[in-house]
């Protein structure tokens, strides 16, 4: 009886450590996206004098950042990105959004946080307020979005208020944030892919290459080489083929980032081999496509 109890509590100890072994390798398996958290710009603000002239937005940056890695995230320092990057001449109000861009580009971020902070200063106390909103950065598609209240309170510390709205918020908005791109990554990235004829071009999407038609030939092309074979099928015309929702893995088997561009850079070299001479242009998460 006492052999058979021995065995009974070995299978159970065995069994409770299999499931934390799997458990932990159930949390390996979830990736987690890197973060910038990028101060909101009103019309005509200066990205750079926001960051060094308001030390609300400096501490507002630097609390959330301290959330985020204190949930494990991996967080882009803004603020070393925003010195790193900006010189005068790239610095007039004129060049803001391209900065912008430029910081959460060259930073490798899969998501950025536009972060806007609102503080009141009444007779009746102080309070912060903070809009959050998370954004995919290849698609500009909304994430999360959270308004956090710190409450009013006899002080000039904005640290502590900061903080106290950011703690408000910051397991919420994190988990939609993560369930959102935890879906990204099962079932890719969306980007759009317009390609149009050149009017000087001697090809139509009718044109016969080998035994199909041009279109044809790119349809078949984007439907096995689109990720899981997920796609909208086309708005055709003779001139002009609009793919509204084509998926792309968001990584490379390599774990890196996969470039919307390198998708239509494979297309690009695909029709090449049918000695066909095109011109791809960037915008996001629109890929054009111009066939000569």
């Amino acid at each position: 009886m006492k052999s058979v109890f021995i065995k009974l509590l070995f299978s159970v100890l065995c069994l409770g450590f299999s499931n934390t072994i799997l458990a932990q390798q159930t949390e390996l398996k979830t990736i987690q996206p890197k973060i910038i958290v990028i101060p909101n710009l009103k019309s005509g603000e200066d990205l750079r004098a926001k960051i060094e002239n308001d030390i609300n937005y400096r501490i507002a940056l630097t609390k959330i950042k301290e959330a985020f890695d204190s949930r494990g995230f991996t967080t882009i320092d803004a603020i070393a990105k925003i010195k790193a990057i900006g010189t005068n001449a790239a610095l007039s109000q004129d060049t803001q959004t391209d900065l912008k861009s430029e910081i959460i580009r060259s930073s490798s971020a899969d998501i950025y946080v536009d972060a806007e902070i609102d503080i009141q200063q009444t007779s009746s106390g102080n309070s912060v307020n903070f809009i959050l909103t998370a954004y995919e950065v290849s698609s500009g598609n909304s994430l999360s979005n959270k308004v956090g209240e710190s409450g009013k309170f006899y002080t000039e510390d904005y640290s502590k208020l900061t903080s106290k709205a950011i703690e408000s918020i910051a397991d919420d908005f994190l988990n939609v944030m993560q369930t959102k791109f935890d879906l990204i990554v099962k079932d890719g990235r969306t980007i759009m892919l317009n390609i149009s004829i050149d009017k000087e071009s001697t090809y139509t999407f009718d044109t016969e290459i080998g035994e199909e038609s041009l279109g044809e030939k790119i349809e078949n092309w984007i439907a096995d080489n689109s990720y899981k074979n997920n796609y909208a099928f086309p708005n055709i015309s003779e001139y002009l083929m609009v793919f509204d929702q084509v998926k792309i893995p968001l990584f490379e088997q390599n774990g890196r980032n996969y470039s919307p561009n390198k998708f239509s850079k494979s297309l690009e070299n695909y029709l090449k081999t049918y000695g066909i001479k095109l011109k791809t242009t960037y915008l996001g998460n629109t890929q054009n496509v111009i066939i000569h």
